[in-house]
């Protein structure tokens, strides 16, 4: 039987992944990688020329039937008429629009309170209950991670570029519409941003989308932009599709070309690459830290820490992020001049709790909670417990315990954890999966180190161009299970010094 191939796209924070794989069996046949520049803003060409040079390291996509691009979410991509990018894309981890986020809260805690008392459950206080109002509306509370605080920063301080904006899209939507064929055009002309295309897990991460009502809160996005004559793209269902890649990029050599599937937001297309069902729980350490849940129904916390994000299969992903995920770690590794093993190595020498030594790793501000403007900070030191073993065991400690805030935060919502998945580039740390089950209170499921956002594209493809009603059944390798005894002194010292 000949052998059917699909491409799953990553673009992340960092790099740009091109997995191609068989459909039949979600077995690797060829990949390849580009970095992306670092910071916290960036020209969405560069991901473009990644995209580029990642394909060629794959082998080409000309044998490809059908691709699907995973992408970091919130960022912001605005394009003029001519379909030029305006500005450097702002991304998920820039926190410059945090006073807009605030402003827009307030804006919305200050509107009249429903004429139907539908709102007799909503805080007093006007911050939370515009909080709450904006969980109502769009599943989440405002942070400067989402989309539209960024929008409303641009609005606020660029008032020029504001002007010249025509579009406005996230990095997956703009990759995807880039391999369909479309780009910039000439002056005089004006690109198909018609053709623009995201899905419900992506759109669901702006801010202006209501994933429950699988519409666009156009009223939302003048409030940021003042306006709301933009073209967003087209929210397609899980298994839609009406764009072909340009045969100069994929699809060659296959008959009718390469479809494009919606593709979506990392986080949920981890959990598709990882088969996830209810009840699971996959805890990813990368840039971010994410603790992620697959919900049948909408989830609104009206606490306003857990985000309600939809999912790449119809239903819904609560999740809990935070911005300070592995790269605690390498400041762990910084400070003090170690490797990753060298940093294990010094964390075994010392005991659960550190002797004491506590820290709260908000290096970069903080997202969960959302404390955009705080920095990172180290209690409990004394002369006898300062030691490289007891700092280095502190940095992972916290690394672990922030991730316990989120699954907390999550089971708040009544999702009754079943299982616990550990993936991305801080699960290979040997520190953080020797103790990952003391801190996190259960044993926990390593699946087998993998680009699972590449993986979840890939099985998306496939999933589009069989035509089936669910996905491909692809096997999930667990590597380990990892088991530990429960420290729960060690989450209570962290919590009173967190606050």
């Amino acid at each position: 039987m000949t052998q059917i191939l699909v491409a799953g796209v990553d673009t992340s924070t960092q790099s740009t992944k091109v997995r191609v794989t068989d459909a039949a069996t979600g077995e690797l046949v060829r990949f390849g990688q580009a970095k992306h520049p670092d910071g916290t803003s960036c020209d969405p060409n560069a991901w473009w020329d990644a995209f580029l040079e990642a394909s060629a390291q794959a082998g080409g996509l000309d044998d490809v039937a059908a691709l699907a691009v995973g992408g970091q979410q919130h960022g912001m991509v605005l394009l003029d008429q001519q379909g030029r990018v305006v500005r450097d894309a702002l991304l998920w981890n820039d926190t410059r629009s945090a006073p807009d986020a605030e402003r827009l809260i307030a804006e919305l805690g200050e509107a009249a309170k429903a004429e139907d008392g539908s709102e007799d459950e909503l805080s007093d206080d006007p911050i939370m209950r515009g909080r709450q109002r904006w969980v109502k509306a769009v599943g989440s509370s405002l942070v400067a991670s989402l989309t539209i605080t960024k929008i409303a920063w641009v609005a606020a301080n660029e008032p020029e570029n504001a002007a010249r904006v025509a579009a406005v899209c996230l990095p997956h939507d703009w990759l995807s519409w880039r391999i369909a064929g479309h780009g910039p055009v000439a002056d005089g002309e004006s690109a198909d941003l018609g053709a623009l295309f995201t899905d419900r897990s992506d759109a669901s991460g702006t801010g202006y989308f209501d994933s429950a009502a699988n519409e666009y809160r156009m009223d939302l996005v003048k409030m940021a932009f003042g306006r709301d004559d933009v073209t967003l793209p087209r929210v397609l269902g899980p298994t839609e599709t009406s764009a072909v890649a340009d045969p100069a990029i994929a699809g060659k050599n296959v008959p009718g070309g390469c479809i494009i599937a919606p593709g979506g937001g990392d986080n949920a297309m981890a959990s598709l690459g990882l088969s996830m069902g209810v009840g699971d729980v996959s805890i990813s350490l990368g840039t971010s830290g994410v603790a992620a849940a697959i919900s049948p129904a909408p989830a609104y916390d009206m606490t306003a820490s857990v985000t309600g994000f939809a999912d790449c299969t119809g239903h819904w992903l609560p999740l809990a992020c935070t911005i300070n995920g592995s790269r605690i770690s390498d400041a762990g590794r910084a400070a003090l001049g170690v490797s990753y093993d060298e940093l294990a190595d010094l964390a075994a020498q010392s005991v659960p709790g550190a002797e004491g030594i506590t820290l709260i790793p908000y290096f970069d501000g903080e997202r969960t909670p959302n404390r955009p403007d705080a920095t990172a900070t180290l209690h409990g030191m004394t002369l006898k417990n300062t030691t490289k073993a007891n700092i280095a065991r502190a940095f992972v400690e916290a690394l672990l315990c922030s991730q316990r805030d989120c699954l907390e935060l999550v089971k708040g919502l009544g999702v009754d954890v079943k299982r616990i998945l550990l993936i991305g580039g801080g699960a290979k740390s040997a520190a953080v999966r020797a103790y990952a089950p003391s801190i996190l209170g259960m044993d926990v499921l390593l699946p087998k180190t993998d680009e699972y956002v590449a993986i979840g594209a890939a099985r998306q493809a496939a999933w589009v161009l069989g035509g089936e009603a669910e996905p491909p059944a692809w096997e999930l390798t667990i590597e380990d299970t990892l088991t530990g005894e429960p420290t729960p002194e060690v989450y209570a010292q962290y919590a009173k010094y967190r606050g």
